[in-house]
């Protein structure tokens, strides 16, 4: 926190702004999640992950191969891949056989939320409260997803676990309800109404507190409150095996013959694995983090979220150089989406983070017409169905 400070603003509220003039590159932070998760989907479809920390656990060239459906793919350079040497290191919950990356994330889990939540036997128990839960919301929450109840899940065990844990998520900006129905709307479909209620029967079901407890968000106020904390506030991770070797390798010394080969086998490979799984890559989940939940959006951001560590520690570094008293900004939208329309970015923010955008880009194409251009409208038109 050397380089930057929390400020409040009367246009923006809660903000983080430079200290000192920063130069691009430089790491502001490093933050490990309050809670994180991975996709229940993305977990369905076989991406091995540590359930704590979300850290690739099978091998990039098991990744690639499971990826491409081809299981005659050789990686070169074995060394390149960090999940090589840390085979031996997994390890699992010795009652319900939950995957984790380590013996240290296994009791971190147990300690934090995993001693309350366990299954045991009852993990592959479609009939159990907790998996029907869990099936209710992939019916209602289909790829790409943006949000997971195993997010919802291990902030109840939390609360079971740790005394004092409701300071933590006080923090959060959290939006009046009738300010929320937007986000229900993005997360569960236009039947949003009657799916919270179906959600919060099964959670009930799953977790009814007992006498002692005192449990805010098993209420239904409560309960649609924590789907619009995770909503406005859940930040995207993706950690990938294959990647962490490709990064590897690029930064290998090799004659340029072998420089050659290596570019067209990596080249080749992400063709084949566009054909097969399209922009589905990686271990894919979302997660709290207290100060970067701060950090504000701008469509020219100066920042930007990276995993530098294949897991779920969050490093906020710079993209281009910062005056001290300057706001640091990232973008709540991805690269494809700042690349659209003012209109079509309005739009987007407006549903998925309820506020109008006043950046410097922004203001810059006020004047720009209120449409979208036809492709975007056909994008917009086939995510209105799917609703």
């Amino acid at each position: 926190m050397e380089l930057v400070e929390v400020k409040t603003t009367a246009e923006k509220g809660r903000g983080l702004f430079a200290r000192q003039p920063i130069k691009a590159g430089t790491v502001l932070f490093e933050e490990s999640p309050l809670v994180s998760s991975q996709f229940c989907w993305n977990a369905a479809y076989g991406y091995l992950a540590c359930e704590y920390c979300l850290r690739p656990l099978e091998t990039a060239e098991c990744n690639v191969r499971r990826l491409a459906s081809d299981f005659a793919i050789d990686l070169p350079y074995p060394e390149c891949c960090p999940v090589q040497e840390q085979l031996e290191r997994h390890t699992r919950c010795a009652d319900c056989g939950t995957l984790y990356c380590s013996q240290v994330c296994l009791s971190d889990a147990l300690e934090r939320y995993h001693k309350g939540l366990c299954l045991g036997a009852n993990k592959d128990n479609a009939s159990h409260p907790v998996n029907a839960l869990i099936d209710f919301w992939k019916k209602t929450h289909y790829p790409p997803e943006t949000s997971s109840i195993l997010l919802i899940i291990k902030i109840i065990g939390m609360f079971k676990q740790i005394p004092d844990v409701q300071s933590k998520f006080d923090d959060f900006v959290s939006q009046a309800v009738n300010e929320d129905l937007e986000i229900f709307h993005k997360m569960l479909g236009k039947d949003f109404a009657n799916q919270i209620e179906q959600l919060y029967a099964l959670l009930v079901n799953a977790f009814e507190p007992t006498a002692h407890e005192r449990l805010q968000w098993l209420t239904l106020s409560g309960f649609r409150s924590l789907l619009a904390l995770i909503g406005t506030n859940g930040q995207g991770i993706g950690t990938s095996s294959f990647a962490d070797w490709v990064r590897n390798v690029s930064e290998l010394e090799l004659q340029d013959k072998q420089r050659e080969t290596v570019d067209a086998l990596i080249d080749g490979l992400y063709t084949k694995l566009d054909d097969v799984v399209g922009s589905f890559l990686n271990n894919e989940g979302s997660a709290l983090y207290s100060l970067q939940s701060k950090v504000n959006h701008s469509c020219a951001p100066n920042a930007e979220c990276q995993f530098p560590h294949s897991n779920n520690v969050l490093a906020l570094t710079t993209v281009q150089d910062i005056a001290a008293g300057e706001e640091i900004c990232i973008s709540y939208l991805d690269e494809c989406a700042l690349e659209r329309s003012r209109h079509s970015r309005q739009k987007m923010l407006r549903e998925n983070y309820l506020f109008q955008c006043q950046c410097e880009k922004c203001e810059s194409q006020v004047n720009d017409p209120d449409e979208t251009s036809e492709d975007e409208d056909d994008e917009e038109e086939m995510d209105d169905d799917s609703d």
